[in-house]
């Protein structure tokens, strides 16, 4: 007997694992295309089906932080609206990273699948 739409259980990642993956996350979604802060925030959360909401309190001192460190750069530009938005892209030391945080997180995907099938059996 499923859920109903009502009833569906909601998971989402601990303040941890936010933590954890916001890096290799920003650092993926700067790969081959320049987004502005609060683009960026709405595609975490469309990708995520909502279930995870940067503000942008957290954001842009992370976005500082990898600009600090030579991982991606940023520009002004001023949109139809007349706002300026600061656009921010992955650099060469950026795509290096990511690839980097790809072979981290992919060990670290297989070794708990590994785990967890196996505790998935032993429960049978």
């Amino acid at each position: 007997m499923g859920l109903g739409i009502a009833q569906e259980i909601r998971l989402s990642l601990s303040k941890e694992l936010i933590a954890a993956t916001t890096t290799p996350l920003l650092l993926s979604l700067l790969d081959g295309e320049e987004l502005y802060g609060y683009a960026l925030i709405k595609r975490v959360r469309a990708l995520s089906a909502e279930r995870i909401a940067w503000s942008e309190g957290m954001l842009y001192p992370v976005l500082r932080r990898l600009e600090t460190q030579g991982l991606i750069a940023s520009r002004w530009q001023r949109a139809e609206s007349g706002r300026r938005r600061r656009y921010y892209r992955l650099r060469k030391a950026g795509r290096e990273e990511l690839a980097r945080q790809q072979e981290q997180w992919r060990l670290a995907n297989s070794l708990l699948a590994q785990l967890w099938q196996e505790d998935s059996q032993c429960s049978i």
